[in-house]
């Protein structure tokens, strides 16, 4: 598993949840950023209304891996994913369990590895 990447469980089988470039600029134009992500689930006018972004969401993230495979393995294209297999593959409840591994994908594909310079390095020399 990429150090990127969350895992769900649809179907019984494993899907791997990534955060691309192409995925925040799709969330970007449905939501107006990543920012207002959290507020626009929380705030879904009902309950079908949240499932439909919830299950959006799981396809966009699952098809990134697969999306990026098929890229780099033309000969050994993977289906992507649809909207209709995971509404009929997972339960509601499974769905809001999945908001979780959601907001893991994406805390994963925006977290930055800060590294820190040896000590003396900037120091001035004399």
């Amino acid at each position: 598993m990429d150090e990127r990447t969350a895992t769900v469980n649809i179907g019984g089988q494993e899907y791997e949840m990534l955060l691309t470039t192409r995925a925040t600029k799709a969330i970007a134009g449905r939501y107006g950023g990543l920012e207002n992500l959290g507020e626009k689930l929380m705030k879904a006018e009902n309950f079908e209304m949240a499932l439909d972004e919830i299950v959006w969401l799981i396809t966009l993230l699952c098809n990134q891996p697969i999306l990026v495979h098929n890229l780099k393995h033309p000969e050994d294209k993977k289906p992507e994913l649809t909207a209709d297999e995971v509404e009929l593959l997972t339960s509601p409840m499974e769905l809001t369990d999945y908001k979780d591994a959601i907001m893991e994908a994406m805390y994963r594909g925006t977290k930055r590895n800060v590294e820190s310079e040896p000590e003396g390095k900037n120091t001035a020399a004399g």
